[in-house]
């Protein structure tokens, strides 16, 4: 009797290793690492343009997947700044349960090329790029070629307009005004630019005669208004 007992409880050791053999050869057959993770993959958010210092429109991202493309729960992606010095949050947390990760990118200010790389354990990082556009010029919006009396305000504000590539407004730029001729006065004489990177003020004319004044910004070109101060 003792002699069965012993052979049933083999069997079921012989049973119970195959199991484990088995499933043990499934894993390795679909190539899954110890994670579940194979792959990341970007799912939104590369290559975005977008002011240097401030946010991009678009949210990152990123799907961790096993290696038939099904999302992967619960795994830690890290995010690292490999170029332009900005930041990304979060810098690291675990996938939700479609196997995603949401990041908010902020450039780094003052450069053009940017770059983040995002990885898991055992998957090959991914790279992510965007471009930081930069003020190129100012524009004169209005208040060109305006009369006033002598120590008297033109009627409408100066404004300015500070673009980068492709005219995209550039915002939080500091402009500064200055009267060349006339001895007037321009208030205020620095202005932050806003969301339409348009920065305004008032220009108090000063002797009869041609007044000139300039908006500058940076080591970009400066634009010039006139005016004319009458009696």
């Amino acid at each position: 009797m003792s002699f069965q007992l012993g052979l049933r409880a083999f069997r079921s050791i012989v049973v119970l290793s195959s199991a484990v053999l088995l499933g043990c050869g499934a894993a390795a057959a679909t190539g899954v690492a110890s994670n579940g993770a194979a792959a990341l993959i970007v799912v939104q958010g590369d290559a975005q343009l977008a002011q240097a210092g401030r946010d991009l429109g678009t949210p990152i991202v990123l799907r961790a997947i096993d290696a038939v493309g099904n999302g992967v729960p619960h795994v830690t992606v890290t995010l690292y700044v490999a170029a332009g010095g900005g930041t990304v949050t979060p810098a690291s947390d675990t996938t939700d349960s479609h196997g995603e990760f949401h990041a908010k990118w902020t450039l780094g200010p003052n450069i053009v090329s940017q770059e983040i790389l995002a990885s898991v354990v055992g998957a090959n990082p991914v790279s992510l790029t965007a471009t930081g556009l930069l003020p190129s010029q100012i524009i004169l919006v209005q208040g060109n070629n305006q009369s006033a009396k002598v120590a008297s305000a033109v009627s409408n504000s100066i404004i300015v307009r500070v673009v980068g590539p492709n005219n995209i407004p550039m915002q939080g730029v500091t402009v500064g005004f200055q009267v060349l001729t006339g001895g007037g006065g321009m208030t205020p004489a620095t202005v932050i630019t806003n969301a339409l990177g348009e920065a305004s003020t008032k220009w108090t004319l000063g002797t009869v005669g041609a007044n000139t004044a300039s908006a500058a910004s940076g080591s970009l070109p400066p634009v010039t208004i006139t005016a004319t101060a009458t009696p």
